[in-house]
C-alpha cells in the first residue's frame, strides 16, 4: 500500500530550554519540498549550516543522540524526529538558534502539537519505503542489548527494558501502528535514575532540568547533601519521594512510561536511517548507542540494495528524449557526446542510456586489442546524464554550460565492452541551489552495477 510524502502547510515556532545547556532555544518547523527529507538548520551560525539527520553523523550517544557535520552539532535530536515520523511527515526543515532543541516536558508531545498546529499537507510524490523482507539484527555482546526488524505490513515497534533495579524492573511497550504514535507514545517523558542525576549535577551537565521534564526514579537512599543539591537544582523548597518511587511533582502518565519513552527514542533514532521503514522493530534493552548503530547498519543495507537495483526499461520504446533533443540541451557534440537517450526525468532524478559500439573513437587508442571503455569516460557519460537533470531547471538550457566541481567515492565494478548498453541513473543528494547539483550516480550494464560516483556540477551562463 503506497502512501504520499507529507510536509507542513506553514511554519510554526516553539521556545523552551535546552536540557543540557539551560539556555532558551527557539525551534521553527518549516515546510520542505518533495524528496527533501529532514534537515536541521543552525540559524545562529554563519552561513546557516544544514545538518541532515543521518546515522553517519552520530558522534556521541551519552545523553541523547548527538550529530555533527563539518564541525557543526545538533544535540538530543531524537524527540523532534520521533514527532515527525510519528505524524507521517516525511519532509521537514527544523531551524534552531542553538545546538539543542528545547527539552519541553521531556517527551515529543509539544513537537507533535506544533506540527499539527502548522497543518500537515500531502504532496504528490510517493514515499519510498524500505520494505523489510528478512530479519535484520544487531546485538551488543557487552550490554546484552539487541535490536532487530522483521517483515510486517506496516511500521511497528516493540521495546523490552530491564533496568535490574527494584524500583524499575522489566517493562514492555508496543506500538501496533505508527498511526497511534500521537495517542499512545508521544507524551512519554524522558527519565533518569537518582544516581545518574547526582553525577550530572556534580559535573554541571544538566542545566535545563526541572521536575517537569524528566521522571526521576529513586533507586537509592537520598542523603541530606543530595537533597540540598536537588532543591537548589530544581529551585524547590521541598522535594520528596512518592510511594511509587519517583521524585514528586510528576505523576506518571502510564505505569510503563519508561518503556514507552524508550520506544519513542527508538523511533527518533531510526529516523537516522534516512528511509521510512515498513517492518516491525523489536528492541530488547534499547539505548541511543545500539539504536544508532542499528540505524547505520540498516542504512548501509538499504544503500547497497538500492545501488544494485538495476532500472528496468524497454529500450525499444520511444525515449523521453532522443539524440537530437539531447543536443538541443547539452553543448557536447560527437565524439564527446556520450549519451544517446534520456528515458526518465523528474525534479530529482534522471535515467539515460548509451550504446557502446566497436566504432567508438576511444577504442582506437584504448587497448585496441582488448577494447574496454575508459572509466573516466563512464564518469563523463554519467555527468552528461546529470547535466540534463540540472539544465532542465532553467527555461533556456541552450544558454548554459555545465562544469564539474567534484567527484567522490568513485568505484568501477565491471568492465564495459563493445556491444554493452549502459544505463545511467543520477539522483539528487540535496536540492539544487544556485545552479549547483550534488548527485549520486550509478551506471549499469548486463543487469549489473558497473560504475558509481558522487558528482557535483554547476551550471553557468555562456559568456
Amino acid at each position: 500500500m503506497q502512501r504520499n510524502q507529507k510536509t507542513i502547510e506553514k511554519e510554526v515556532t516553539l521556545k523552551g530550554i535546552g536540557l543540557h545547556t539551560g539556555k532558551e532555544v527557539t525551534l521553527t518547523f518549516k515546510p520542505a519540498p518533495e524528496n527533501h527529507g529532514y534537515a536541521f538548520v543552525r540559524v545562529d551560525l554563519e552561513g546557516q549550516p544544514v545538518i541532515e539527520p543521518k546515522a553517519e553523523y552520530v558522534t556521541d550517544t551519552q545523553r541523547g543522540t548527538n550529530l555533527e557535520k563539518n564541525g557543526v552539532s545538533i544535540n538530543t535530536s531524537e524527540h523532534v524526529l520521533a514527532a515527525a515520523v510519528g505524524l507521517g511527515v516525511t519532509n521537514l526543515i527544523i531551524e534552531l538558534d542553538a545546538a539543542e532543541p528545547p527539552i519541553m516536558d521531556g517527551s515529543s508531545k509539544h513537537f507533535v502539537e506544533a506540527i499539527e498546529k502548522a497543518g500537515i499537507k500531502e504532496q504528490t510524490e510517493e514515499v519510498e519505503e524500505y520494505i523489510v523482507k528478512e530479519i535484520i539484527s544487531y546485538r551488543d555482546e557487552e550490554t546484552g542489548s539487541e535490536i532487530m526488524v522483521i517483515p510486517s505490513n506496516e511500521y511497528q515497534v516493540t521495546t523490552m527494558v530491564d533496568f535490574g533495579t527494584q524500583i524499575l524492573g522489566t517493562q514492555n511497550a508496543s506500538l501496533e501502528s505508527i498511526k497511534n504514535f500521537k495517542d499512545e507514545i508521544s507524551a512519554a517523558r524522558t527519565f533518569s535514575f537518582l544516581h545518574e542525576l547526582e553525577m550530572l549535577l556534580d559535573n554541571n551537565l544538566i542545566k535545563g532540568g526541572d521536575l517537569n521534564n524528566a521522571i526521576v526514579y529513586v533507586d537509592k537512599e537520598i542523603s541530606g547533601d543530595t537533597m540540598s543539591k536537588l532543591k537548589k537544582a530544581f529551585g524547590k523548597d521541598s522535594i520528596s519521594v512518592t510511594p511509587n518511587g519517583i521524585l514528586d511533582n510528576l505523576t506518571l502518565h502510564w505505569a510503563n512510561e519508561a518503556a514507552k519513552h524508550k520506544l519513542l527514542d527508538v523511533i527518533g533514532d531510526l529516523a537516522l536511517v534516512g528511509t521510512p521503514i515498513r517492518g516491525k522493530v523489536i528492541a530488547n534493552k534499547p539505548g541511543h548507542s545500539i539504536n544508532t548503530k542499528f540505524a547505520k547498519k540498516l542504512a548501509g543495507i538499504i544503500k547497497k540494495e538500492k545501488r544494485n537495483k538495476v532500472p528496468q526499461f524497454d529500450l525499444n520504446q520511444p525515449p523521453l528524449m532522443d539524440i537530437n533533443r539531447i543536443m538541443e540541451i547539452l553543448p557536447h557534440r560527437p565524439p564527446f557526446l556520450l549519451i544517446d537517450k534520456i528515458l526518465e526525468l523528474t525534479d530529482t532524478h534522471v535515467v539515460g542510456s548509451k550504446n557502446v559500439s566497436m566504432n567508438e573513437p576511444f577504442f582506437v587508442g584504448h587497448f585496441p586489442d582488448a577494447p574496454v571503455m575508459p572509466g573516466v569516460l563512464q564518469i563523463e557519460a554519467m555527468a552528461q546524464c546529470g547535466g540534463i537533470l540540472v539544465l532542465s531547471t532553467v527555461p533556456d538550457p541552450e544558454n548554459y554550460l555545465t562544469y564539474f566541481m567534484k567527484m567522490d567515492n568513485v568505484k568501477f565494478k565491471q568492465k564495459v565492452l563493445p556491444g554493452d548498453t549502459l544505463i545511467f541513473k543520477a539522483e539528487l543528494m540535496s536540492p539544487i541551489r544556485r545552479g549547483i547539483c550534488h548527485m549520486q550516480a550509478f551506471g549499469y550494464a548486463n543487469n549489473k552495477l558497473v560504475v558509481e560516483a558522487e558528482l557535483m556540477a554547476q551550471i553557468a551562463k555562456k559568456k
